[in-house]
């Protein structure tokens, strides 16, 4: 192809390449192209991407360029884009600089009028984002929440008090706390969770804060996931038995009729003690 043999036309470009999330056959013919013609990749973990480069047979020089020392390696990057070479910046998954380091060295190689040049591919909130079927006509994208403090409980509120989808990412160890943090806020608001994107056990799980909770109750949380929160629907009058029916549910048959009245409250945003009610008229 014409434009693959002139794909580095001139010197002292750098190349923001995007690589797979996790299956190894999502990347492009030209990221592969890129990253075999460039005379270096600065990576973010060498060992995580070379067994990408070995599987497409890339022999190409690596050097890394992480959060730790992208102060100091931005100058060498910046001296051999100088000097005439081309490279390609690659993160662990996805497309660098989203949710990763980078974002100050492309900055100064712009401000230096060297040419930066995007090679798009795989970017995990925007795959998982496609299939959750939310809105997407407008969404925020929050990278990792703060652990805890303040600061969380302000993004919480943000999430609970967005018209638009919000999407952010978070470890199996934190997922569970998270949800907790998220059923005390979200009212109706939709939930849905990507796990495992492009994997073998890829998996999304849909509903309330709430249901998504009992789910990972039940499940072991496991992958790194994406967690996307919808805009509020259309409020609805909750009859008796819209309650009955969403109790009778499998996903809370192992719950005492205490926490299940709860967790039923929860999700359809009513009383706990009138779902109380409800489930004992009906035993």
């Amino acid at each position: 192809m014409d434009s693959q043999d002139n794909l580095i036309q001139t010197a002292g470009q750098l190349f923001i390449v995007a690589t797979p999330i996790g299956n190894l056959a999502d990347i492009t013919y030209r990221a592969v192209e890129t990253l075999k013609k460039v005379d270096w990749i600065a990576a973010e973990d060498t060992r995580v991407s070379g067994r990408l480069l070995e599987y497409y047979d890339i022999k190409t020089p690596m050097f890394a360029c992480h959060e730790h020392n992208e102060v100091k390696v931005a100058g060498h990057i910046l001296a051999r884009l100088h000097a005439g070479e081309s490279g390609a910046l690659i993160s662990d998954a996805g497309t660098p600089l989203i949710n990763d380091p980078g974002y100050r060295l492309v900055r100064n190689i712009r401000q230096t009028g060297l040419d930066v040049i995007p090679i798009p591919g795989a970017c995990s909130p925007v795959v998982a984002l496609s299939a959750s079927g939310l809105a997407t006509d407008q969404f925020t994208y929050m990278g990792f929440l703060a652990r805890s403090g303040r600061s969380r409980q302000t993004q919480m509120q943000a999430i609970a008090d967005a018209v638009h989808t919000c999407v952010f990412l978070e470890s199996p160890k934190r997922i569970v706390k998270t949800l907790q943090g998220l059923v005390e806020v979200l009212g109706s608001k939709e939930v849905c969770i990507g796990r495992e994107l492009t994997k073998m056990y890829e998996q999304f799980i849909s509903g309330s804060a709430a249901e998504v909770l009992v789910h990972f109750a039940q499940h072991t949380p496991r992958g790194e996931m994406v967690v996307m929160v919808g805009v509020s629907q259309t409020p609805v009058e909750i009859t008796d038995m819209m309650i009955e029916s969403e109790a009778r549910k499998a996903s809370y048959e192992q719950l005492s009729p205490s926490a299940r009245a709860r967790t039923v409250a929860q999700c359809l945003g009513v009383k706990r003690s009138r779902v109380y009610d409800v489930l004992m008229k009906a035993l």
